[in-house]
Protein backbone atom coordinates (compact mmCIF):
# COMPACT_ATOMS: atom_id res chain seq x y z
CA UNK A 1 0.00 0.00 0.00
CA UNK A 2 1.31 3.13 -0.94
CA UNK A 3 2.45 5.74 1.88
CA UNK A 4 0.09 8.40 2.98
CA UNK A 5 3.87 10.43 2.77
CA UNK A 6 4.60 10.07 -1.08
CA UNK A 7 3.73 13.51 -1.60
CA UNK A 8 6.63 14.65 0.76
CA UNK A 9 8.89 12.76 -0.80
CA UNK A 10 9.59 14.11 -4.20
CA UNK A 11 11.93 10.85 -5.69
CA UNK A 12 9.53 8.03 -4.47
CA UNK A 13 6.57 10.39 -6.20
CA UNK A 14 8.48 10.63 -9.76
CA UNK A 15 9.51 7.17 -9.44
CA UNK A 16 5.58 6.17 -8.83
CA UNK A 17 4.36 8.36 -11.51
CA UNK A 18 6.84 7.49 -13.97
CA UNK A 19 5.66 3.72 -13.70
CA UNK A 20 2.11 4.57 -13.81
CA UNK A 21 2.66 6.50 -16.83
CA UNK A 22 4.36 3.29 -18.41
CA UNK A 23 1.90 1.04 -17.48
CA UNK A 24 -1.08 3.32 -19.38
CA UNK A 25 1.02 2.89 -22.35
CA UNK A 26 3.29 5.66 -22.58
CA UNK A 27 7.08 4.47 -23.80
CA UNK A 28 8.71 7.64 -22.75
CA UNK A 29 7.91 9.67 -19.59
CA UNK A 30 10.19 12.63 -18.75
CA UNK A 31 9.73 15.64 -16.05
CA UNK A 32 10.56 19.21 -17.40
CA UNK A 33 10.41 22.70 -15.33
CA UNK A 34 7.71 25.12 -16.29
CA UNK A 35 10.82 27.14 -18.39
CA UNK A 36 10.03 28.13 -21.86
CA UNK A 37 11.73 31.46 -21.89
CA UNK A 38 14.54 30.19 -23.68
CA UNK A 39 13.21 29.34 -26.77
CA UNK A 40 12.47 33.00 -27.32
CA UNK A 41 14.68 33.75 -29.65
CA UNK A 42 14.40 30.94 -32.09
CA UNK A 43 10.64 31.22 -31.75
CA UNK A 44 10.64 35.30 -32.77
CA UNK A 45 12.78 34.74 -35.88
CA UNK A 46 10.92 31.88 -37.34
CA UNK A 47 7.82 34.06 -36.94
CA UNK A 48 9.64 36.93 -38.41
CA UNK A 49 10.29 35.38 -41.12
CA UNK A 50 6.70 34.26 -41.46
CA UNK A 51 7.43 30.22 -41.57
CA UNK A 52 4.20 29.86 -39.59
CA UNK A 53 2.25 30.88 -43.14
CA UNK A 54 -1.44 31.51 -41.82
CA UNK A 55 -0.93 29.90 -38.79
CA UNK A 56 -1.76 33.23 -37.00
CA UNK A 57 -2.54 31.61 -33.87
CA UNK A 58 1.26 30.74 -33.55
CA UNK A 59 1.52 34.72 -33.21
CA UNK A 60 -1.38 35.40 -31.20
CA UNK A 61 -0.27 33.21 -28.62
CA UNK A 62 3.08 34.00 -28.40
CA UNK A 63 3.84 35.27 -25.12
CA UNK A 64 1.29 31.93 -23.52
CA UNK A 65 3.98 29.39 -25.34
CA UNK A 66 7.01 31.26 -23.40
CA UNK A 67 5.07 30.89 -20.15
CA UNK A 68 3.71 28.01 -19.13
CA UNK A 69 2.78 28.97 -15.79
CA UNK A 70 0.79 31.56 -17.50
CA UNK A 71 -1.07 29.22 -19.89
CA UNK A 72 -2.01 26.92 -16.27
CA UNK A 73 -1.72 29.03 -13.08
CA UNK A 74 0.17 26.83 -10.67
CA UNK A 75 2.44 24.57 -12.95
CA UNK A 76 5.78 24.38 -11.81
CA UNK A 77 6.45 21.08 -13.36
CA UNK A 78 5.40 19.89 -16.81
CA UNK A 79 5.47 15.33 -17.17
CA UNK A 80 6.48 15.19 -20.94
CA UNK A 81 4.97 11.45 -22.31
CA UNK A 82 5.82 10.08 -25.55
CA UNK A 83 3.78 7.38 -27.43
CA UNK A 84 4.49 5.12 -30.62
CA UNK A 85 1.80 5.00 -33.35
CA UNK A 86 3.44 3.03 -35.87
CA UNK A 87 1.13 0.18 -36.88
CA UNK A 88 2.91 -2.79 -37.75
CA UNK A 89 0.93 -4.16 -40.84
CA UNK A 90 1.34 -1.14 -42.71
CA UNK A 91 2.82 -0.63 -45.91
CA UNK A 92 4.20 2.86 -46.21
CA UNK A 93 6.90 3.30 -48.96
CA UNK A 94 5.18 0.84 -51.58
CA UNK A 95 2.05 3.23 -51.29
CA UNK A 96 4.30 5.75 -52.59
CA UNK A 97 5.44 4.13 -55.33
CA UNK A 98 2.01 3.43 -56.23
CA UNK A 99 0.58 6.91 -57.44
CA UNK A 100 -3.03 5.31 -57.80
CA UNK A 101 -3.28 4.62 -54.03
CA UNK A 102 -3.65 7.49 -51.36
CA UNK A 103 -0.97 8.53 -48.62
CA UNK A 104 -2.21 9.10 -45.45
CA UNK A 105 0.56 10.28 -42.66
CA UNK A 106 0.78 7.33 -40.77
CA UNK A 107 0.03 9.00 -37.60
CA UNK A 108 -3.71 9.63 -39.39
CA UNK A 109 -4.29 5.98 -40.01
CA UNK A 110 -6.18 4.88 -36.79
CA UNK A 111 -8.34 7.24 -33.81
CA UNK A 112 -6.90 10.37 -33.15
CA UNK A 113 -4.15 10.34 -30.98
CA UNK A 114 -4.69 14.03 -29.72
CA UNK A 115 -8.33 11.96 -28.14
CA UNK A 116 -5.78 8.97 -27.10
CA UNK A 117 -3.23 10.77 -25.62
CA UNK A 118 -5.41 13.04 -23.66
CA UNK A 119 -7.74 10.21 -22.42
CA UNK A 120 -4.54 8.10 -21.02
CA UNK A 121 -3.06 11.72 -19.78
CA UNK A 122 -6.59 12.16 -17.44
CA UNK A 123 -6.58 8.69 -16.00
CA UNK A 124 -2.74 9.08 -14.56
CA UNK A 125 -3.78 12.31 -13.20
CA UNK A 126 -6.82 10.14 -11.10
CA UNK A 127 -4.21 7.83 -10.32
CA UNK A 128 -2.34 9.99 -8.76
CA UNK A 129 -4.79 12.13 -7.00
CA UNK A 130 -6.08 8.38 -5.85
CA UNK A 131 -2.17 8.27 -4.32
CA UNK A 132 -1.77 11.93 -2.80
CA UNK A 133 -4.98 14.24 -2.50
CA UNK A 134 -6.13 17.09 -5.16
CA UNK A 135 -3.82 18.35 -7.23
CA UNK A 136 -3.44 20.85 -9.86
CA UNK A 137 -3.14 19.37 -13.07
CA UNK A 138 -4.22 20.39 -17.02
CA UNK A 139 -3.49 17.56 -19.94
CA UNK A 140 -2.23 18.89 -23.17
CA UNK A 141 -2.00 17.48 -26.69
CA UNK A 142 -1.19 19.21 -29.14
CA UNK A 143 -4.48 21.53 -28.56
CA UNK A 144 -2.62 24.81 -26.67
CA UNK A 145 0.20 27.24 -27.15
CA UNK A 146 2.80 24.51 -25.46
CA UNK A 147 6.28 24.17 -26.96
CA UNK A 148 5.99 20.62 -26.63
CA UNK A 149 9.26 19.89 -28.78
CA UNK A 150 11.59 22.27 -26.84
CA UNK A 151 9.90 20.63 -23.37
CA UNK A 152 10.23 17.03 -24.96
CA UNK A 153 13.85 17.45 -24.74
CA UNK A 154 13.81 19.74 -21.20
CA UNK A 155 12.23 16.17 -19.96
CA UNK A 156 15.21 14.18 -21.67
CA UNK A 157 12.97 12.22 -24.25
CA UNK A 158 15.54 13.21 -27.43
CA UNK A 159 16.68 16.00 -29.14
CA UNK A 160 15.25 18.08 -31.87
CA UNK A 161 16.69 16.70 -35.58
CA UNK A 162 17.02 18.99 -38.01
CA UNK A 163 13.50 17.87 -39.61
CA UNK A 164 12.36 19.30 -36.51
CA UNK A 165 11.05 16.40 -34.98
CA UNK A 166 11.71 15.19 -31.50
CA UNK A 167 13.92 11.89 -32.01
CA UNK A 168 15.11 8.98 -29.77
CA UNK A 169 18.09 7.02 -30.80
CA UNK A 170 16.79 4.24 -29.11
CA UNK A 171 13.01 4.57 -30.63
CA UNK A 172 13.31 7.09 -34.10
CA UNK A 173 10.61 9.21 -34.03
CA UNK A 174 7.22 7.81 -35.08
CA UNK A 175 5.67 8.96 -31.72
CA UNK A 176 3.39 11.55 -31.00
CA UNK A 177 3.75 13.79 -27.62
CA UNK A 178 1.85 14.87 -24.80
CA UNK A 179 2.38 16.72 -21.37
CA UNK A 180 0.36 16.42 -18.00
CA UNK A 181 0.77 20.83 -16.43
CA UNK A 182 1.00 20.03 -12.34
CA UNK A 183 2.41 21.41 -9.30
CA UNK A 184 3.52 18.34 -8.07
CA UNK A 185 7.00 18.26 -6.63
CA UNK A 186 8.17 16.03 -9.15
CA UNK A 187 12.27 15.73 -9.60
CA UNK A 188 13.15 17.55 -12.95
CA UNK A 189 15.05 14.96 -15.76
CA UNK A 190 18.62 16.13 -16.92
CA UNK A 191 17.41 17.60 -20.42
CA UNK A 192 19.08 16.01 -23.67
CA UNK A 193 21.89 17.97 -24.52
CA UNK A 194 23.55 16.04 -27.36
CA UNK A 195 22.57 16.23 -31.15
CA UNK A 196 22.94 12.92 -33.11
CA UNK A 197 21.87 14.37 -36.36
CA UNK A 198 25.80 15.47 -37.09
CA UNK A 199 26.37 15.95 -40.71
CA UNK A 200 23.38 13.64 -42.18
CA UNK A 201 20.87 16.09 -44.04
CA UNK A 202 19.14 13.04 -45.30
CA UNK A 203 15.75 14.71 -44.58
CA UNK A 204 16.55 18.30 -46.16
CA UNK A 205 17.41 17.12 -49.26
CA UNK A 206 14.62 14.29 -49.47
CA UNK A 207 11.41 17.09 -49.03
CA UNK A 208 9.45 16.91 -51.71
CA UNK A 209 8.74 20.58 -51.76
CA UNK A 210 12.17 21.81 -49.86
CA UNK A 211 10.27 22.95 -46.84
CA UNK A 212 13.43 23.08 -44.82
CA UNK A 213 15.03 26.60 -45.84
CA UNK A 214 18.38 25.70 -43.25
CA UNK A 215 18.59 22.61 -40.76
CA UNK A 216 16.00 22.73 -37.66
CA UNK A 217 13.84 25.17 -39.24
CA UNK A 218 10.72 24.15 -41.15
CA UNK A 219 8.29 26.95 -43.61
CA UNK A 220 5.35 25.63 -42.82
CA UNK A 221 4.10 27.44 -46.07
CA UNK A 222 6.13 25.12 -48.07
CA UNK A 223 5.16 21.82 -46.28
CA UNK A 224 2.97 19.05 -47.32
CA UNK A 225 1.72 18.51 -43.96
CA UNK A 226 0.34 22.15 -43.54
CA UNK A 227 -0.65 21.85 -46.85
CA UNK A 228 -3.34 18.96 -46.66
CA UNK A 229 -4.19 19.85 -43.11
CA UNK A 230 -3.63 23.11 -41.77
CA UNK A 231 -4.54 25.26 -44.97
CA UNK A 232 -7.86 26.09 -46.00
CA UNK A 233 -7.19 27.79 -49.17
CA UNK A 234 -5.64 26.67 -52.63
CA UNK A 235 -2.60 24.89 -52.65
CA UNK A 236 0.03 26.91 -54.74
CA UNK A 237 0.07 25.67 -58.22
CA UNK A 238 3.74 25.32 -57.95
CA UNK A 239 3.77 22.51 -54.98
CA UNK A 240 1.11 20.70 -56.75
CA UNK A 241 3.15 18.50 -58.75
CA UNK A 242 5.52 18.02 -55.89
CA UNK A 243 2.95 16.84 -53.64
CA UNK A 244 2.28 13.38 -55.92
CA UNK A 245 -0.45 10.98 -53.64
CA UNK A 246 0.44 12.15 -50.05
CA UNK A 247 -3.62 13.43 -49.06
CA UNK A 248 -2.96 14.08 -45.75
CA UNK A 249 0.18 14.33 -44.23
CA UNK A 250 3.96 14.12 -45.29
CA UNK A 251 6.60 11.12 -43.42
CA UNK A 252 9.44 11.70 -46.39
CA UNK A 253 11.74 13.14 -43.30
CA UNK A 254 10.89 10.43 -41.26
CA UNK A 255 10.98 7.53 -43.69
CA UNK A 256 14.55 8.59 -44.32
CA UNK A 257 16.14 9.46 -41.07
CA UNK A 258 18.36 6.47 -39.98
CA UNK A 259 17.75 6.66 -36.51
CA UNK A 260 14.07 5.26 -37.84
CA UNK A 261 15.93 2.18 -38.47
CA UNK A 262 15.21 1.44 -34.48
CA UNK A 263 11.88 2.78 -34.34
CA UNK A 264 9.20 0.63 -32.69
CA UNK A 265 5.85 -0.36 -33.89
CA UNK A 266 2.73 0.42 -32.24
CA UNK A 267 1.13 -2.29 -30.02
CA UNK A 268 -1.97 0.09 -29.48
CA UNK A 269 -5.37 -1.09 -31.46
CA UNK A 270 -6.31 2.61 -31.30
CA UNK A 271 -3.44 3.72 -34.26
CA UNK A 272 -4.78 0.49 -36.60
CA UNK A 273 -5.98 1.38 -39.81
CA UNK A 274 -9.22 2.24 -40.21
CA UNK A 275 -12.24 2.04 -43.39
CA UNK A 276 -9.08 1.27 -45.26
CA UNK A 277 -7.23 4.33 -44.70
CA UNK A 278 -3.96 2.54 -45.54
CA UNK A 279 -4.56 1.11 -48.82
CA UNK A 280 -8.07 2.46 -50.74
CA UNK A 281 -7.56 4.38 -53.96
CA UNK A 282 -7.74 7.88 -54.95
CA UNK A 283 -11.03 7.38 -56.75
CA UNK A 284 -12.53 5.51 -53.88
CA UNK A 285 -12.06 8.29 -51.58
CA UNK A 286 -13.03 10.46 -54.04
CA UNK A 287 -16.26 9.18 -54.30
CA UNK A 288 -17.42 9.54 -50.95
CA UNK A 289 -19.90 11.96 -50.00
CA UNK A 290 -19.76 14.56 -47.05
CA UNK A 291 -21.98 12.23 -45.30
CA UNK A 292 -19.93 9.06 -46.03
CA UNK A 293 -16.60 11.49 -45.44
CA UNK A 294 -17.91 12.21 -41.89
CA UNK A 295 -19.24 8.92 -40.75
CA UNK A 296 -15.55 7.29 -41.96
CA UNK A 297 -13.56 10.05 -40.16
CA UNK A 298 -15.59 10.17 -37.04
CA UNK A 299 -12.83 10.43 -34.07
CA UNK A 300 -9.70 10.44 -36.99
CA UNK A 301 -7.67 13.46 -37.25
CA UNK A 302 -8.56 13.01 -41.26
CA UNK A 303 -11.63 15.46 -40.20
CA UNK A 304 -9.76 17.94 -39.22
CA UNK A 305 -8.81 18.91 -42.98
CA UNK A 306 -12.74 19.09 -44.32
CA UNK A 307 -14.88 17.66 -46.49
CA UNK A 308 -13.92 20.23 -49.24
CA UNK A 309 -10.24 20.06 -48.15
CA UNK A 310 -10.27 16.53 -48.26
CA UNK A 311 -11.43 16.75 -52.12
CA UNK A 312 -8.78 19.17 -52.79
CA UNK A 313 -6.31 16.77 -51.78
CA UNK A 314 -7.25 13.82 -53.69
CA UNK A 315 -8.01 16.29 -57.14
CA UNK A 316 -4.46 16.98 -56.32
CA UNK A 317 -3.00 13.38 -56.23
CA UNK A 318 -5.47 12.56 -59.09
CA UNK A 319 -3.76 15.10 -61.14
CA UNK A 320 -0.28 13.82 -60.00
CA UNK A 321 -1.27 10.21 -61.08
CA UNK A 322 -1.29 7.68 -64.20
CA UNK A 323 -4.26 8.66 -65.03
CA UNK A 324 -6.64 6.53 -67.41
CA UNK A 325 -10.45 6.45 -67.91
CA UNK A 326 -11.52 5.79 -64.18
CA UNK A 327 -9.32 8.61 -62.77
CA UNK A 328 -10.41 11.19 -65.53
CA UNK A 329 -13.96 10.18 -64.69
CA UNK A 330 -13.99 10.50 -61.03
CA UNK A 331 -12.69 13.77 -61.66
CA UNK A 332 -15.40 15.15 -64.49
CA UNK A 333 -17.92 13.84 -62.01
CA UNK A 334 -16.57 16.68 -59.48
CA UNK A 335 -16.37 19.47 -62.42
CA UNK A 336 -19.24 21.15 -61.20
CA UNK A 337 -18.95 20.63 -57.59
CA UNK A 338 -20.67 23.06 -55.61
CA UNK A 339 -16.58 24.84 -54.28
CA UNK A 340 -14.97 26.61 -56.41
CA UNK A 341 -11.92 25.73 -54.18
CA UNK A 342 -12.61 21.56 -55.63
CA UNK A 343 -13.35 22.66 -58.80
CA UNK A 344 -10.36 24.74 -59.46
CA UNK A 345 -8.15 22.21 -58.07
CA UNK A 346 -9.99 19.67 -60.53
CA UNK A 347 -9.70 21.93 -63.83
CA UNK A 348 -5.59 22.01 -62.64
CA UNK A 349 -5.73 18.07 -62.56
CA UNK A 350 -7.85 17.10 -65.59
CA UNK A 351 -5.17 19.64 -67.51
CA UNK A 352 -1.88 17.89 -65.73
CA UNK A 353 -3.13 14.53 -66.64
CA UNK A 354 -3.67 16.32 -70.45
CA UNK A 355 -0.47 17.52 -70.75
CA UNK A 356 1.44 14.36 -69.38
CA UNK A 357 1.98 10.55 -70.30
CA UNK A 358 2.80 9.13 -67.05
CA UNK A 359 2.86 9.13 -63.18
CA UNK A 360 4.60 12.31 -61.61
CA UNK A 361 7.93 11.29 -60.24
CA UNK A 362 8.31 10.05 -56.86
CA UNK A 363 11.72 11.40 -55.14
CA UNK A 364 11.69 9.60 -52.05
CA UNK A 365 11.66 5.86 -53.59
CA UNK A 366 13.95 7.18 -57.19
CA UNK A 367 16.63 8.44 -54.83
CA UNK A 368 17.20 7.33 -51.64
CA UNK A 369 15.70 3.24 -51.95
CA UNK A 370 18.25 1.61 -49.84
CA UNK A 371 17.32 4.17 -46.60
CA UNK A 372 14.07 3.17 -46.45
CA UNK A 373 14.71 -0.49 -46.11
CA UNK A 374 13.55 -0.66 -42.38
CA UNK A 375 9.86 -0.13 -43.47
CA UNK A 376 7.91 -1.42 -46.52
Amino acid sequence: MLSPTLRDDPAALTRAVKQWARELGFQGVGIAGAHTADQAERLDRWLAEGRHAEMAFMETHRDLRLAPERLHPGTTRILCVRMDYLPPEVETVRVLQRPEQAYISRYALGRDYHKVLRKRLARLARQIEAAVGPFNSRPFVDSAPVLEKPLAQQAGLGWQGKHSLIIDRKAGSYFVLGELFTDLPLEVDAPYTDDHCRRCQACLEICPTNAFPRPYVLDAGRCISYLTIEHKGAIPEPLRPLIGNRVFGCDDCQLVCPWNRYSHFSQEADFSPRHGFDQAKLTEFFAWDEARFLKQTEGSPIRRTGYTGWLRNLAVGLGNSAGGEEVESALKARADHPSELVREHVRWALARLAEKSGPSPLPLVELQPRKVRHLR
